[in-house]
């Protein structure tokens, strides 16, 4: 399962409290994503130069970008206090009118996996989203009747890994829209130096390079690395992180230097020496290694479509020859089977 995954851009649990921790306040704090953060700088400054509130913002992307950490930056920057919610936490109308008629002037309302959002809920969001009312129905039957109450100017700040799936209606309805890409090296190994020295780790530039090397460009994983490099160096070694120790720890968690673990190889072996190379169904090589389509969709493919190790053809997903040379198997079509 990819929450069990060392590599898994996912949130685990028990790293809730120390990401709150590293996570920066302010956008002169955060590092990367330079194109969103000049685009909401004008757009917070805008809107604390009006004294209004700031237009509703959509971020999407693969998950552990910083969707969420940018939110609340949001709402630091604006002064607001910032509400935080989850698609599938929203399940009937009446638990998003009682977020709503709660909400304060200004206040930032976070909701995570917004695409997961009802339809009837997304029709409560509609008006309180476009003209700030709730729209209430009182009684059944005939005898029922539409209340409309004022709601204060607030802003919504949605996240979703899957913009495909959100309704146009509601997309429609965020003014601002930013995409956040995968990090390049040079900006992980400012994220994990910086967190290094938070968390008081001795490292050295190659240790640091190593890590940012398998971070897979998402900050999430380069720090979840740190973290388990860090107690490979306090137990076998003498707890300084050099480039021979972190290679040492990822390596026994078989994490390769490309940032690939056990399930990017077995979904490229699937390809490649189940079907020749392509062209495959997602379906298809899910069942083939036993893993959930989604997982495949959301945290691998991404990954390795940034890598150039996979293209997406109209017939179907193909291994590229770079990703043959990273496996070490000659560039050629294979006779299916002989992996598996």
């Amino acid at each position: 399962m990819d929450e069990n995954r060392t590599i898994s851009p996912q949130v685990k649990s028990e790293e809730v409290v120390l990401d709150r921790a590293l996570r920066p306040q302010y956008l002169d704090d955060l590092i990367g994503q330079e194109r969103v953060k000049e685009n909401l700088r004008i757009l917070i400054e805008a809107a604390k130069g009006r004294g209004e509130a700031l237009e509703h913002t959509l971020f999407y992307g693969p998950p552990g970008l910083g969707k969420t950490t940018l939110a609340h930056i949001i709402a630091n920057e604006m002064g607001a206090s910032i509400r935080v919610t989850a698609g599938p936490a929203i399940e009937r109308a009446g638990d998003l009118a009682a977020i709503l008629s709660n909400l304060h002037q200004n206040e930032i309302l976070f909701i995570d996996e917004v695409h997961r959002l009802g339809k009837v809920v997304e029709e409560i969001l509609y008006p309180a989203m476009e003209d700030f009312a709730l729209d209430l129905v009182i009684g059944q039957g005939p005898g029922a009747r539409t209340v409309r109450l004022s709601l204060p100017h607030f802003t919504v700040v949605g996240a979703t890994t899957r913009l495909a799936l959100l309704s146009a209606p509601l997309r429609t309805r965020f003014g601002a829209i930013y995409r956040l890409d995968f990090y390049n090296q040079e900006a992980l190994s400012q994220i994990v130096t910086r967190a290094a020295y938070a968390l008081n780790v001795p490292m050295n530039e190659a240790g640091c390079e190593e890590i940012a090397r398998r971070g897979r460009g998402t900050p999430r994983v380069a720090l979840r690395l740190l973290r388990r490099v860090r107690d490979y160096a306090q137990v076998r070694a003498d707890g300084t992180i050099t480039g021979a120790v972190a290679d040492e720890a990822l390596a026994l968690l078989e994490i390769d230097n490309q940032g690939l673990d056990n399930l990017d190889r077995r979904v490229l072996h699937a390809i490649i020496e189940k079907f020749a190379g392509g062209p495959v169904g997602l379906d298809t090589i899910a069942a083939s290694i036993g893993e959930a389509p989604d997982t495949i969709m959301d945290v691998v493919e991404p990954y390795l479509l940034q890598l150039g190790f996979i293209d997406r053809t109209p017939r179907g997903r193909i291994a590229t020859k770079l990703a043959y040379e990273h496996l070490d198997i000659p560039y050629e079509q294979l006779e299916q089977g002989t992996l598996f």
